[in-house]
């Protein structure tokens, strides 16, 4: 057992001395040199070199610029996101099931990458034979859709170029909004009454809202709603599910912000 407690030593080592680096790197407002690395370690220049490059090869360290400092590299970043994801949705999915129990419709949680609207939770409809369930995983575009409008809810027309580019926007169906000057229009009323419709402006047959969810500064981090088939779903159903979907995000952004 001795020896064999021996041979792990080296390795859990030079991990703690891997981590150091990288909280190193983490704490620093500026590209960290090698020198300073060596001295925060109290190890020989060759170690930390080699240690630094290792984490360099796998996207945890990168160089600015060609410059020999240290910045955090993407894959820290990556890792952040997946636990940032992963945090909202386990913080969250009570709230998706009680808003999916309240209106009987299929509730989704969204956030924004890209172009586009990323679902990452859903709740289906437990009563109803035909539902819209949506699969998490799913990207949806940010300009048709309620949980994308939800999430640009804030931007103005120069912001949604700069996202969307300046070009006509794609017509899913008759009733998508194409043109950037009416989006912006369309997300100055959303902000204002503090929810977003899409009114089979996506999938003709279906008919979906959403309300964005908010951090301690006011930034929409996320957006939650109810997707249900037009047929069933009336402008009176969708009025107050819209309400109980603003509800149940401020519930969510308070929670956030305490």
């Amino acid at each position: 057992m001795q020896k064999k407690a021996a041979l792990e030593t080296p390795s859990i080592q030079s991990l703690g001395r891997g981590l150091s680096i990288l909280e190193a790197v983490a704490e620093s407002s500026e590209p960290v040199p090698l020198r300073v690395l060596t001295d925060r370690l109290g190890i020989d220049r060759s170690s930390v070199f080699r240690l630094a490059n290792t984490l360099k090869q796998r996207g945890f360290l990168t160089h600015p610029n060609g410059r020999k400092e240290y910045i955090l590299g993407p894959s820290v970043w990556r890792l952040s996101r997946k636990y940032g994801l992963s945090t909202l949705v386990t913080f969250c999915h009570d709230h998706l099931k009680t808003l999916a129990a309240k209106t009987g419709e299929t509730a989704h949680l969204a956030v924004r990458e890209g172009k586009q609207a990323l679902f990452i939770d859903h709740q289906a409809a437990t009563d109803q034979v035909v539902a819209v369930s949506g699969r998490t995983g799913e990207l949806m575009p940010l300009y048709c859709t309620a949980h994308g409008k939800a999430l640009i809810a804030d931007l103005g027309a120069a912001d949604l170029r700069a996202i969307l580019g300046d070009q006509p926007l794609q017509a899913y169906t008759k009733r998508t909004i194409v043109s950037i000057d009416r989006l912006a229009e369309a997300c100055a009323a959303i902000s204002t009454r503090g929810f977003a419709t899409d009114d089979g402006e996506f999938l003709e047959e279906v008919r979906c809202v959403a309300a964005p969810i908010r951090d301690r500064d006011g930034t929409v981090v996320a957006s939650i709603g109810i997707s249900a088939p037009l047929t069933r779903f009336s402008k009176k159903r969708c009025l107050s599910a819209a309400q109980q979907a603003c509800a149940v995000a401020r519930d969510i952004s308070t929670a956030l912000t305490t």
